[in-house]
């Protein structure tokens, strides 16, 4: 398959729309492939975060041709290398409250020189070891995109030296988590948000949202995001609710 990267399509412009899903149904990633997304974010902190299920889940998307990539365990940084060696084509890491918390994830998702991440061809990512080593070193060193999260006001404070950490690709705010994490004393979330957006926009890389409906995502879009995820569970959730809502 010659279809671009992830990182390459968003980095060269194009707007993304994908789906994140809370493992384990490999079903639902074929269905959204069928109905046109071009990413499925595998949800290995809010779902279960078992191997095999995620390793099958990565090769039914790109079975389907879509892009897969996985949200990670806050602070399980293994968990990076294991779903990128598996052929994500990126992680989402939750909770980067600290500039150090964005270069020890940097060092865990890149190879040298950027990071540290670990090197092996025999794997899934490197067809079992049949790839010629140095260009797939290169290639996956140029489509390696690395998302991180913003959850806290510490993190909001800090926003601005995250988003200039070198190999983080961009930044998405985690709402949920930043509004159970902001007290009476601290910036409202409405305005930590415009803060995070500034921060991303001023240091030039993706910004990525999570929504529930298509007017949010297109909103989203026209304020400046570059890839927009839906939250498939709300999105599955309220449809159910609205069909079984029929007069009886």
């Amino acid at each position: 398959m010659n279809t671009p990267s992830l990182r390459l399509r968003a980095r060269s412009g194009e707007k993304l729309l994908g789906v994140l899903l809370r493992m384990p149904n490999e079903e639902l990633i074929e269905m959204s492939a069928v109905a046109g997304t071009d990413f499925v974010v595998v949800d290995g902190e809010h779902g279960p975060a078992d191997g095999v299920a995620l390793r099958q889940h990565i090769a039914t998307a790109a079975a389907y041709g879509i892009a897969s990539v996985v949200r990670v365990g806050e602070g399980d940084h293994g968990a990076i290398l294991r779903a990128l060696d598996q052929g994500a084509q990126g992680v989402l890491v939750p909770h980067l409250d600290t500039p150090a918390d964005a270069n020890i994830t940097v060092q865990a998702t890149h190879y040298p020189p950027v990071g540290r991440r670990g090197f092996a061809t025999y794997n899934r990512a490197g067809r079992f070891g049949t790839v010629d080593r140095e260009s797939h070193r290169a290639r996956l060193s140029d489509e390696t995109l690395l998302i991180g999260m913003i959850e806290s006001p510490a993190g909001v404070a800090a926003v601005a030296e995250i988003a200039t950490t070198r190999g983080i690709d961009g930044l998405m705010i985690g709402p949920s988590d930043l509004a159970a994490a902001t007290g009476p004393h601290d910036v409202p979330v409405a305005e930590a948000t415009r803060h995070v957006h500034r921060a991303v926009a001023e240091a030039g890389i993706l910004r990525m949202d999570i929504v529930g409906t298509r007017d949010a995502a297109s909103a989203a879009f026209s304020a400046g995001a570059s890839i927009v995820v839906y939250n498939l569970t709300d999105v599955l959730m309220r449809s159910l609710s609205d069909v079984l809502s029929a007069p009886r």
